[in-house]
C-alpha cells in the first residue's frame, strides 16, 4: 500500500505512469478528470501529501528533505519502471527535488518532468516569505494566492474546513521555502514548463528559468489562464501527447491525430 497515492496503481500499468503533485493548499482532487484528458497510454497517479483530504489527520510536513525521503520510500519500487512527473506550483518543487534526489543516488530519473505555475527553484521567492508573516490575516492570504479561485467554493462556505485548509496552506508555504533552500543541479531528463498568460503570482520569465534545471531538452509554453490552469484541459492533453510521442515513438500517437498545441512553445 502506497500512502502517498490517491489511487491504486494497476498491476502491469496502463502505459507510462504519470505521478502528479498538487499545489499548496490543494490535494489529489486537483487532478480529477486528468485520466480522461491525458488520453490513452498514460496512467495518472495523483500524489496526496499528508494533512489534507483522506490524510487530514496526519502531520503536515514542512521539511523538504523529510518529504523527499518519505516519497522515495513510499514510491520507490514504482519509480523503477518508466514514469513521468507533473508538478503544479508547490508540486513542481516537490517533483523536481524528488527527481534530483534519485538522480544523485544513481536511480532512474523520470522520462519527463513537467512543471507549471512555479518560479524556478534557484530564484528568490519574496512572495512566499511575505505570506509566511505570522500576522498576515486569512483574508489577505487568500487574496494574495489568487483570490477566491485558490480555494474551492464548497470549502469556502464551511468554516471548519476553511480553517483547516488555510492551516495546511501555511504549512505548504513553509514546505516550499524549505524546498527552495537546496542548490539546483540540472536533471538528466527532458523538462517541460507551462506558464499561465494571466497568472498574477508567477511570471512567464520566472517559469522560463526552469531551463537551467535540465541538462537535456527544455520546452516552455504559455497557456490561457491564471494560476490554477491545472483544472483546465490544455495542459493534461499536451502532457499526454508528449509522453506518447517521446516515450513510445511517433507510432504511439493516435492515428491521424495532429499534435495539439497548448499555447506557444519556445
Amino acid at each position: 500500500m502506497h500512502r502517498y497515492l490517491a489511487v491504486r496503481p494497476k498491476p502491469g500499468g496502463d502505459g507510462i505512469r504519470l505521478f502528479c503533485f498538487h499545489h499548496a493548499g490543494g490535494g489529489a482532487l486537483t487532478f480529477a478528470g486528468w485520466q480522461r484528458r491525458v488520453g490513452p497510454g498514460v496512467s495518472v497517479l495523483p500524489v496526496r501529501l499528508p494533512g489534507r483530504e483522506t490524510r487530514r489527520g496526519e502531520e503536515r510536513l514542512t521539511d523538504g528533505a523529510r518529504l523527499v525521503d518519505e516519497l522515495q520510500r513510499d514510491l520507490g519500487t514504482l519509480l523503477d519502471e518508466p514514469h513521468a512527473f507533473y508538478g503544479h506550483s508547490l508540486g513542481a518543487l516537490v517533483a523536481y527535488r524528488l527527481a534530483q534526489h534519485r538522480a544523485r543516488a544513481g536511480q532512474r530519473p523520470p522520462e519527463l518532468l513537467t512543471v507549471a505555475a512555479c518560479a524556478a527553484p534557484q530564484l528568490p521567492a519574496p512572495l512566499v516569505k511575505n505570506l509566511l508573516r505570522p500576522e498576515l490575516p486569512d483574508e489577505e492570504l487568500i487574496l494574495a494566492l489568487g483570490g477566491q479561485d485558490s480555494i474551492p467554493a464548497p470549502l469556502r462556505s464551511r468554516a471548519g474546513w476553511l480553517g483547516a485548509t488555510l492551516a495546511t496552506l501555511r504549512a505548504d508555504l513553509r514546505l516550499a521555502q524549505s524546498l527552495r533552500s537546496v542548490p539546483v543541479t540540472p536533471l538528466p531528463c527532458p523538462l517541460d514548463a507551462f506558464a499561465g498568460d494571466d497568472d498574477p503570482l508567477v511570471s512567464a520569465t520566472e517559469v522560463h528559468a526552469w531551463k537551467h534545471c535540465t541538462a537535456t531538452r527544455f520546452r516552455f509554453r504559455t497557456v490561457h489562464g491564471a494560476h490554477f490552469f491545472v483544472r483546465g484541459r490544455d495542459v493534461p492533453r499536451a502532457v499526454g501527447e508528449v509522453l506518447r510521442s517521446e516515450t513510445a515513438g511517433p507510432e504511439a500517437a493516435r492515428p491521424g491525430a495532429a499534435p495539439h498545441q497548448a499555447g506557444r512553445p519556445t
